[in-house]
């Protein structure tokens, strides 16, 4: 069961990504973007090379997670996304505050899912190769 909500998951998390990355691609280059932006994050990018990187990432990071390669190092790369997008909607922007929390959630979830791979950096005393 727990391998079938992982894959659930692991795939709306590779959407929501892969859609909102593509979207951004939208505003970057004056387009009218398919899913609505929020003007308040949009004002955070007041350089262009942040919100182009960003969502190369997003768009990367949502096309591992879809072909379920390199999981964790997607994950560990969203990570400050995620909280990022949380607390700009808790904060600034309430309108997708409930996409802010699904999307916490699912990465919690896979945190979890994939939680031995992640062990390793929290050792104290770390042993070299």
């Amino acid at each position: 069961m727990q391998k079938y909500i992982s894959h659930f998951c692991r795939v709306i998390l590779g959407v929501i990504f892969l859609g909102a990355g593509i979207n951004g691609y939208f505003v970057i280059f004056d387009l009218e973007p398919f899913i609505a932006t929020s003007p308040e994050a949009m004002a955070l990018f007041e350089f262009e090379y942040l919100l182009v990187f960003e969502k190369t990432l997003e768009v990367l990071c949502g096309i591992l997670l879809l072909l379920n390669r390199f999981v964790p190092l997607a994950l560990a790369i969203l990570a400050p996304i995620v909280a990022n997008i949380l607390l700009l909607h808790v904060f600034l922007d309430h309108s997708l505050l409930p996409l802010a929390i699904l999307l916490v959630v699912l990465h919690g979830y896979l945190l979890f899912y994939y939680g031995e791979n992640f062990k390793s950096i929290f050792e104290k005393k770390p042993s070299p190769m």
